[in-house]
């Protein structure tokens, strides 16, 4: 039987060159490794969530942007209609008082505007002229078919291109709409007097120069 030694206990194999104390700082070093690989993989996790964070915020913030702009263009549209709306509206009223402005206008001609009757055709004239209408149409100005309307058609040997020379009866614009062109009479150049004209032109420009150069040869 192999007697142990008193005194003596025994001890784990070290290897060379090492203390026994070398493996417990070891271990501590391992326990101390998992943690810190541990916050690493949180904190990616944590970075793809902060990412899918803010690609859900720009795709909301795009969204939210485009419903403005089309709220934008909505009021713009509404506002636009809306505008329309009270043209249409003005302009056909105005079109229902036209008749009523003619009968002024011929009682005026006629010496008839007098007395209270005077004083109402000049508020009616007053308010219309403040919602916008417009008289236009004069004589001697040059025919333009799409503001005049001709009734009457002579020529005159005065007059070089179609002009009206007399208002049957005014025409009336709102803004930019023409609610009723001017009734016209019209007249054209004489029909051949452009050519005595040039001919008449001619004539005075080859008696010019005969002037210049001392009158006509004598044979």
């Amino acid at each position: 039987m192999t007697e142990e030694t008193p005194g003596f206990e025994e001890k784990p194999d070290v290897p060379s060159g090492a203390t026994p104390d070398d493996a417990e700082p070891k271990a501590a070093s391992e326990e101390e490794a998992a943690p810190a690989g541990d916050a690493s993989a949180q904190t990616a996790g944590l970075i793809a969530q902060l990412d899918q964070a803010r690609t859900a915020l720009s795709e909301r913030t795009g969204d939210v942007q485009r419903l403005q702009a089309e709220f934008q263009n909505y009021r713009r549209r509404v506002e636009r209609d809306r505008v329309a709306v009270k043209e249409i509206a003005v302009a056909n009223l105005l079109t229902e008082l036209l008749p009523v402005l003619d009968d002024i206008g011929r009682a005026r001609e006629h010496g008839e505007l007098v007395g209270g009757f005077k004083s109402v055709a000049e508020s009616v004239e007053t308010v219309v002229a403040k919602m916008g209408l417009q008289q236009f149409g004069k004589e001697g100005e040059p025919f333009d078919p799409t503001v005049h309307e001709a009734l009457m058609h002579s020529y005159a040997p005065d007059v070089t291109e179609t002009t009206c020379v007399a208002i049957l009866q005014p025409g009336y614009r709102f803004g930019e709409r023409t609610i009723r062109p001017a009734r016209v009479a019209v007249a054209e150049p004489q029909p051949g007097a452009q050519t005595v004209k040039a001919e008449t032109a001619d004539e005075s420009a080859a008696a010019a120069d005969d002037k210049e150069n001392g009158g006509p040869e004598e044979g």
